[in-house]
């Protein structure tokens, strides 16, 4: 497959003028829907929105190039100028009322890391993957936290807590390091598309990483509790929403998996339609049931690819939204982020995103050690997990309901965090990929 022809200054000069011109056009759209009747104008506002951000993060992308830059980071960018804190040509309502559009990608997301997810690639690197969660988690939980106390002076909601409570809250915050990004690997993995064992062990490692998330947030905040509310016990019925949670949300997960199977080799038609309405009504029906929704596709995705010969249409149906998907949700994303709340606490978060870092590289280089795996993934297997997103997000609000004296002011600190790692992660993930020669080895051989 030949690489597509290098773009010449005048093209480059056109983009910038269109996304100029672009961005001209949305700080006129209140007054073009102004003149929409009630409801029509929100309406109005949320298509222009979605419209806006596929293009503007489009062209934002492509001027990167010349900095070698992922698309991802162009799409985030778009966001941020035209979010609520700089230019306001999208407003605070229009960035909540696409957290539907959110919904949907991350179920797509979600859908295709399962289906990356190979039974071969899996068994080849199990050792590996195996030593990288225990260091990796091992390692952020002793490192991460201690961090925390030491500098709890750094964090203003901490400052008047005692010692215990503070300990409490850095248990709390090194679950929230060790979450990673799905869709920013996903996201680079559309662009580059790459093969090799970085990849491999990227995907491996960062799809599983939720699971484990998941019951380390249970155990956490059941063993934290008494140490945050006076008169607070341990109690054991967490566990058992946790085994339920899990062990449900897999079993559904199979099923929709083995229902997908059935659909693509006995109808294999409108397969897009399908995907969007299993992202729009589905994650809501299992949100409502109280299971793990992106535990659940991605069960879906790993059926369809393992037990069928249904993965490869799957992903070809799913890369068919692929710009689309990851242009709108990391666009929206980038429109999400508090500039003047980062500005705020940017001390405690540079450091802590620095810490997580350099836990990162210490903890891949030792698991790559210990695994004996070869020397690509002992000099870049950390760079895949920098990335947060979703649900590092998603964990943080969780805390501002179980921990109302706290939890919104470290809900500000997570988004601030997770704002630089999810501007940095994926420049370091696609940086890693073409340092080791990964990148477009999958297109190449699929063309």
């Amino acid at each position: 497959m030949s690489a597509p022809a290098a773009k010449g200054p005048i093209t480059r000069l056109l983009e910038l003028a269109a996304l100029v011109g672009l961005f001209a056009l949305m700080l006129g759209v209140d007054r073009i829907t102004g003149t929409l009747p009630g409801a029509w104008q929100r309406t109005g506002r949320d298509l222009a929105a979605v419209g806006f951000f596929l293009l503007a993060g489009t062209l934002a992308s492509s001027l990167l190039e010349v900095l070698r830059l992922p698309h991802l980071t162009g799409f985030l960018l778009a966001g941020i100028v035209a979010g609520p804190y700089v230019l306001h040509t999208v407003d605070h309502e229009t960035v909540a009322d696409l957290s539907i559009v959110n919904s949907l990608a991350l179920s797509l997301i979600a859908l295709a890391g399962g289906a990356e997810l190979r039974l071969e690639a899996v068994r080849r690197g199990f050792r590996g993957l195996v030593a990288a969660t225990l260091v990796q988690n091992g390692l952020a939980l002793l490192v991460i936290p201690a961090t925390f106390v030491l500098a709890r002076d750094l964090v203003p909601f901490t400052r008047g807590m005692e010692l215990p409570a503070v300990f409490a809250v850095a248990l709390l915050w090194g679950v929230v390091a060790i979450t990673r990004s799905p869709s920013a690997v996903m996201g680079i993995l559309s662009q580059t598309r790459p093969a090799g064992r970085l990849t491999d062990f990227t995907v491996g490692f960062v799809m599983s990483s939720d699971v484990v998330v998941v019951v380390l947030l249970a155990l956490v905040m059941t063993g934290v509790r008494p140490l945050l509310e006076p008169g607070a016990t341990l109690s054991l019925a967490a566990f058992g929403e946790l085994g339920h949670e899990l062990l449900g949300s897999v079993a559904i997960g199979t099923t929709l998996g083995l229902l997908l199977v059935a659909y693509l080799r006995f109808v294999g038609r409108q397969v897009l339609l399908v995907l969007l309405l299993l992202g729009l009504v589905v994650v809501d029906a299992i949100a409502y049931l109280r299971f793990e929704w992106l535990l659940t596709f991605l069960t879906a995705g790993f059926v369809v690819q393992n037990f069928s010969r249904q993965g490869d249409k799957l992903l070809h149906a799913i890369e068919h939204t692929g710009e689309v998907v990851y242009v709108i949700f990391f666009a929206t994303a980038g429109a999400h982020l508090d500039l003047p709340l980062l500005r705020t606490l940017w001390p405690a978060a540079l450091l802590f995103f620095a810490v997580r870092a350099v836990t990162a590289v210490v903890g891949a280089r030792l698991g790559a050690r210990l695994a004996g795996d070869p020397p690509e993934l002992r000099s870049w297997g950390w760079a895949g997990l920098v990335p947060q997103a979703g649900l590092a997000l998603g964990i943080a609000a969780k805390m501002q309901g179980q921990f109302p004296a706290f939890g919104a002011q470290f809900g500000a600190l997570a988004v601030a965090a997770v704002a630089l790692n999810e501007l940095v992660g994926p420049v370091l993930f696609k940086l890693s990929l073409d340092r080791t020669g990964e990148s477009g080895r999958g297109s190449a051989a699929g063309g």
